[in-house]
């Protein structure tokens, strides 16, 4: 049994053991949109067109649209990701013409060569290019056979990062040889295997998903024979710290060796896709290896277990932590983490026959909690994302925050100013960084949540983005992201990434659509918000079983590959 204690105005957190079956279906039936959702999905829709004619406009061809500067931008190797992101959410609204054209666009790029200098991701252009093509060619009923046909020549030249020995593959790609350093992220490896095994199931060639497979098994496999020494919430419970994590990654990999470099551990950014990828693609394959469900399984039971906080001063929800080499806790979490409220929703509602140990939790005072207060982790951290939207003077979230627990505040960064501890003392958490890039990962979650409950308050949330992007984000050229989230006044930053056609209006507009349309019964999107097609689901998935780890040793090395680097604030890097 895990005991914890409750925090006098904190919201409080179950720690329990999650023997667990793993069920079918995801999203609640008969779910029933208000009258006023036809409103709200028209004006997504509207923010999209009047984004893509400025696109169009301003930057047709090109990566990315800079709505000030009225120009554009080219950091996915200048092949048009914006129109290639944006094809399967043109298919979604039903924008048909729009559609066309990028097909035919898309028949066009030559995936030989970069347009640009620089070199390949291999992650990075997996799931805005070879997901948006593949996923487009399904949505399409299969009728554009050359979306296949450029899905299969971009992976052709992505495969040469597994030239040589590599246990897994390198991060970046030129021309026909394997490029980067010597290290890289686990999300690099591991963020490939939805994609390329549905390239698979088209082409039939095995091969694809046995490349990217084959690097999710490797790392779900050392997981199983090592121990990470802890990952972190930043959310409301306060547990020992000497315990330490079975089933979570180290961030940092070796693509020669397939060995974890340093002790960084996260669901943050650089990791958050591993986790995502493991329930996703054991839901997606059918699988029946239960390796990817257990291992996931194992890490969410570790995180409650183990890396669980209390955010003092207000009430507050569940929130991701992360740790240092040296084991330090990091009061840490961001807009990019906070994807984890809609994956554990989306894998803990296979949870329905589980024996849930409701363990008791004790408040300063002494009062007991009884098993009818206990909430869903999931939803608890869908809603401490939320408040980060809903706390700042735009009611759009920051980039990334840091709070107060009952066991301090360490960041590994800066210390608290005076005015950030007045804003944790009166929201619970303070912000770091102030930006908004037109990141998805808060309305991301929100979706998952409406979807799973019908509960219309992620509804009144997802009109009150809108209604933030409109008064905020929106220019004479299309929309633009903040400098500073909590200033009504903020200047913009000058870059449309193509991410915003993806995901984030895509997750708004399926938010006010038919449930039917795209459930979550039927498809699984991969990271960039891409559906792909999937089978009935299984009466079950994993065996229950949580997976035995052994201490491991962590190595130290360079600093990791930059976290979803923005050429206006530069790439996020995490300690090693």
């Amino acid at each position: 049994m895990v005991t914890v204690r409750f925090i006098r105005g904190a919201t409080f957190l179950l720690a329990c053991s999650l023997p667990v079956s793993f069920a079918a279906n995801v999203q609640k039936s008969n779910l029933q949109l208000p009258p006023d959702a036809v409103v709200h999905k028209a004006a997504v829709q509207k923010i999209f067109t009047d984004s893509y004619a400025a696109y169009k406009k301003f930057a047709f061809g090109h990566d990315d649209l800079s709505p000030l500067s009225e120009g554009f931008s080219d950091g996915r190797n200048g092949w048009g990701a914006s129109i290639v992101d944006a094809m399967t959410t043109m298919h979604i609204m039903g924008l048909d013409d729009l559609f066309a054209e990028a097909v035919n666009f898309s028949s066009h790029i030559d995936f030989s060569k970069s347009q640009t200098p620089d070199t390949v991701s291999v992650f990075e252009t997996t799931i805005r290019y070879l997901g948006g093509l593949v996923s487009a060619y399904e949505l399409s009923d299969q009728k554009f056979p050359v979306l296949l046909e450029k899905a299969k020549e971009v992976a052709d030249k992505m495969a040469f990062a597994w030239v040589g020995s590599n246990i897994a593959e390198a991060g970046t790609v030129c021309g026909l040889n394997a490029m980067g350093g010597p290290y890289t992220d686990v999300n690099s490896v591991l963020k490939l295997s939805l994609e390329w095994s549905t390239l698979s199931s088209h082409t039939g060639n095995q091969t694809y998903s046995d490349l990217s497979v084959g690097s999710l098994r490797h790392i779900a496999n050392l997981v199983r024979s090592t121990l990470a020494r802890s990952v972190y919430f930043a959310p409301p419970v306060i547990l020992d710290l000497t315990r330490r994590v079975k089933g979570l990654a180290a961030q940092g990999i070796n693509p020669a060796t397939g060995a974890f470099v340093g002790g960084y551990v996260s669901w943050g950014g650089g990791s958050d896709s591993y986790f995502e990828y493991l329930i996703k693609y054991a839901r997606l394959s059918n699988t029946d290896d239960p390796l990817f469900a257990d291992t996931w399984h194992t890490a969410v039971d570790s995180s409650i277990k183990t890396l669980l906080r209390v955010r003092v001063h207000v009430c507050s929800a569940l929130q991701l932590l992360f740790r240092n080499n040296d084991e330090l806790i990091r009061h840490v979490s961001s807009h990019l983490a906070c994807f984890h409220g809609g994956n554990w929703i989306y894998g803990l509602c296979f949870a329905h026959s589980a024996e849930w140990e409701p363990h008791i939790l004790d408040d300063l005072g002494g009062k007991l909690l009884n098993n009818d207060t206990i909430v869903n982790f999931g939803l608890e951290l869908v809603d401490a994302c939320w408040n980060t939207y809903a706390s700042t003077a735009t009611g759009i979230g920051p980039e990334a925050f840091s709070f107060i627990s009952s066991d301090g505040n360490f960041t590994g960064g800066s210390s608290i100013s005076s005015s950030q501890a007045n804003f944790n003392a009166k929201n619970g958490f303070y912000i770091t960084s102030s930006a908004y890039i037109l990141r998805p990962e808060v309305l991301e979650s929100n979706f998952y949540a409406w979807r799973a409950t019908g509960d219309t308050k992620y509804l009144d949330r997802a009109a009150s983005a809108v209604a933030s992007f409109n008064k905020f984000l929106q220019t004479s050229t299309g929309y633009a992201g903040l400098n500073d989230v909590n200033n009504a006044r903020s200047t913009k930053i000058d870059d449309t990434e193509s991410f915003w056609f993806a995901e984030v209006l895509k997750y708004l507009y399926l938010t006010f659509d038919d449930p039917e349309h795209i459930s979550l019964d039927n498809f699984v999107f991969n990271t960039e918000a891409h559906p792909f097609k999937a089978p009935s689901a299984k009466a079950s998935y994993g065996t229950q079983t949580i997976l035995p780890a052994k201490p491991f040793t962590a190595k130290s090395g360079p600093p990791l590959p930059a976290i979803s680097p923005s050429r206006f604030m530069g790439g996020q890097r995490n300690p090693q």
